[in-house]
């Protein structure tokens, strides 16, 4: 099985792949530069080697990129623990933390989701996630890289129309209604949710009403990866939890709490009456 600290090596091999590219520079080119084996070069981009910290200053500046290296190093620092506090994820800002999600995305074939109070990611507007980017931000003392963050995210939602996908997301009503933006963003994130209820052959959407009868009390929201791995957030930290024990445990809470969830017609019905209690005036 795949841990989280491989996943973690893959994702950051990624990002050394997309610096050398950018760098128009080969792997032999990349590795002469560096005075290493052009094998290190491939090792390290297909995540089959840990990096060192002085290999990333390396990397970091053999490509042209001087100033990505503390970036690249707060990845390392990621890769420490299953439990990754947002402080140390964050140190380079948002934007890594969302390229290291889009290799899960890419890599996963039936995805789940469970959130509360805010609209999931994957099916955010641009605006909406400013705010939600914005508003993290200021709470972690963060690098402001919303503009860049929000880029990544709306990439990531390419996976969503990617054949083979499978997307089942549940919310609360809540998140249909929680001003976490100005309410005319808030409108606009209604409209694409009614949208894609039923216009995504990849997407399952369903609600739970304010009124439905609940299994378990609603908690932090989380994604499950096929039945690999499971990412679920706290104030403190993003949890990344590979064990059988646990990927069943997520599981059957959001089984629960999908058992309690309306879609289709009565989805939009709900996201209907949501967005015509906003004030636009």
């Amino acid at each position: 099985m795949t841990t989280d600290f491989q996943q973690g090596r893959i994702a950051l091999g990624v990002r050394l792949r997309e610096l050398r590219t950018e760098g128009g520079l080969t792997v032999r080119q990349l590795a002469a530069k560096c005075g290493w084996p052009y094998s290190k070069i491939s090792k390290l981009e297909n995540g089959k080697q840990t990096v060192t910290p002085a290999d990333l200053e390396t990397w970091a500046r053999e490509t042209g990129f001087s100033d990505a290296g503390e970036e690249l190093k707060a990845r390392l620092r990621g890769l420490e623990t299953s439990q990754r506090s947002w402080r140390r994820q964050l140190a380079a800002g948002h934007r890594p933390v969302q390229e290291a999600l889009a290799v899960e995305y890419q890599r996963s074939a039936v995805l789940r989701a469970w959130e509360a109070a805010m609209i999931v990611g994957v099916l955010q507007t641009a605006e909406y996630a400013r705010h939600i980017f914005t508003a993290y931000a200021d709470l972690h003392r963060s690098v402001r890289d919303v503009d860049e963050a929000v880029r990544a995210r709306m990439k990531r939602q390419e996976a969503l129309y990617a054949r083979g996908k499978q997307y089942h997301v549940v919310m609360g009503e809540a998140a249909l209604h929680t001003l976490v933006c100005p309410p005319s963003v808030l409108a606009g994130q209604l409209d694409r949710l009614m949208g894609v209820v039923t216009g995504l052959d990849t997407l399952s959407l369903g609600i739970v009403p304010f009124t439905a009868q609940l299994g378990l009390p609603p908690a932090n929201g989380f994604w499950i990866y096929d039945e690999r791995l499971v990412i679920a957030e706290d104030w403190h930290a993003e949890l990344w939890l590979d064990d059988a024990e646990n990927v069943a445990l997520y599981t059957r809470v959001w089984e629960t709490l999908r058992k309690s969830a309306v879609y289709g017609h009565q989805a939009q019905r709900l996201i209907a009456r949501a967005r015509a209690s906003l004030d636009l005036a």
